[in-house]
């Protein structure tokens, strides 16, 4: 347990920032399985509308630091690629 005051509020910000960074990744992940999942079931409308929303959590994620670029790139490229298939 820290002493200094200056440690005690970077213990509570840093508690706050991996909240966040714990709820951005996870919204990611989310985005990606239900987009799979309307692949999956073959609904194309729904797949086009997951695939935006996946995007859109994937550069959110990048942005935040908390996804590499090549890493966001390689996502987008393996989802749009499964979107290309169902047609």
């Amino acid at each position: 347990m820290p002493n200094i005051k200056s440690a005690k509020k970077r213990m509570r910000s840093s508690i706050k920032k991996a909240d966040v960074n714990t709820l951005i990744t996870s919204s990611m992940r989310t985005a990606i399985k239900k987009f799979e999942r309307s692949v999956k079931e073959a609904n194309k409308e729904e797949a086009a509308n997951n695939l935006n929303i996946a995007i859109q959590r994937i550069d959110k994620a990048m942005a935040s630091g908390l996804v590499h670029k090549n890493k966001a790139a390689r996502l987008k490229s393996r989802l749009t690629k499964m979107k290309n298939s169902m047609e």
